[in-house]
Order: C-alpha cells, then structure tokens, then sequence
C-alpha cells in the first residue's frame, strides 16, 4: 500500500490554519485509499535538530572512529532521510513566518537533503512522486497588493521541492489566516472564510487525485 510522509511545521499545537486544511487532506486520503500508510511529524510539536558539524562531520568519518555522538547525530538524520525514500506520497502543512518557511522545517529540510542520496544523482529517487504543500499566509500576498512579491514560502519551495527533489508539487494556498484575529483586518474577515473554506475543497481535491492514482495501480 502506499506511504504517505506527512509533515507540519506550525507552532501551534491549536487553531492552525496549516493544520486544519492539512487534516482534511489526510481524512480525505484515508477515506479514499483506506489501505494507506501515514508517517507523522509534527516539528513544531518535536522539532529535528538543526544542522551541525556534528552530523556533518560524521558523515566523513570512518564507521570505526565516529564519535558516540556522531553516531546518534547520523542515525537520526538516516532515519529521516529513510522516511523520505519511503515514501510514496508527501503532505506538507508549511505556513509563513516572517516571509519564509518556518525554521523547524528549514531544519528537516536541511537534514534530508543529502548529496548523493537525496539530491545530486540522476535518476533522482523521488522524481515524479507527488506531493501538497498547504501554504499558509496571515496576510495578503496577492498580486497588485502593497506586498506582492514578499511571499518566499513558493518560490522556495518550488525550487527545492520541485527541482532540487523531483517531486510533482502541487499547492493549497490560504491566505488572510490572521483576519479573524486582528481589528485591522476585520473588513476582510468575508473573503477569509472563503479563502479557507477553498483551501479546504482544495485540499480533499487534491487528496483525491493522489489517492485514485494509488488505487489504479494496486499500491
């Protein structure tokens, strides 16, 4: 059956926008490929340690002299990287902070990322295998908007996830997250409900196609 790597990367353990459209995804995906897998981090709940020379290091030394330390930094970041090449399909909840990707999944990013592995060989061992970033925005990044062209959560993850990893990305934006919360914003608070309501229709549409991919070809 096919594996679903899902990973969320907000703060918040409640009331995150991410969460919520990222949880429709996954109900949708269960209800439609009933005999799926699901592998499950929460990074904001349990971050992955950030990049060091310890594990860097470690990767260079002979198996024989690693460090006990070394030893536990690689095996961690092994198990990650495994997670990744054995999955099937991927969900990612990516929500901005301060124009970019949160830092816990910059961490996870940079652990799995591994030159000759990951990245970096032809043919990429995850070229092709799809993948749902839901993207999600306090804010309004629309073009014409006093903050188009501020958004580096996309272009990013175009690149890194698309080019640099092969996947079929595909993206479930939602936008004015934060319009329910902020006086400034309340005469946008109408089309944030509509923002979000389609971020959910999005989600369980693209669940849907992943799913029925699966169940043709009896993964």
């Amino acid at each position: 059956m096919a594996r679903l790597l899902h990973i969320d990367s907000s703060v918040f353990s409640q009331n995150s926008v991410s969460k919520e459209v990222t949880a429709t995804y996954r109900q949708t995906w269960a209800a439609e490929h009933p005999g799926g897998l699901v592998t499950y981090r929460d990074l904001g709940a349990q971050p992955v340690p950030q990049l060091n020379e310890l594990t860097l290091t470690a990767s260079f030394t002979p198996e024989e002299n690693r460090t006990p330390e070394q030893q536990a930094a690689l095996a961690q970041r092994e198990e990650l990287v495994n997670e990744v090449l054995e999955a099937d399909a991927f969900l990612f909840g990516v929500p901005m902070y301060n124009w970019a990707v949160p830092g816990s999944f910059k961490a996870w990013l940079d652990q799995i990322l591994v030159n000759g592995q990951v990245v970096g060989v032809d043919p990429l061992p995850l070229a092709g295998r799809p993948a749902t970033v839901v993207a999600s925005y306090g804010g309004g990044y629309f073009p014409g908007t006093p903050r188009d062209g501020w958004d580096h959560v996309r272009p990013y993850l175009e690149t890194v996830l698309g080019k640099a990893l092969g996947l079929d990305v595909r993206f479930v934006t939602v936008q004015l997250t934060l319009a329910e919360r902020v006086p400034a914003m309340s005469e946008l608070v109408p089309q944030a409900k509509e923002l979000r309501a389609q971020g959910h229709t999005d989600a369980a549409a693209h669940a849907k196609e992943v799913a029925a991919r699966f169940e043709a070809t009896g993964v």
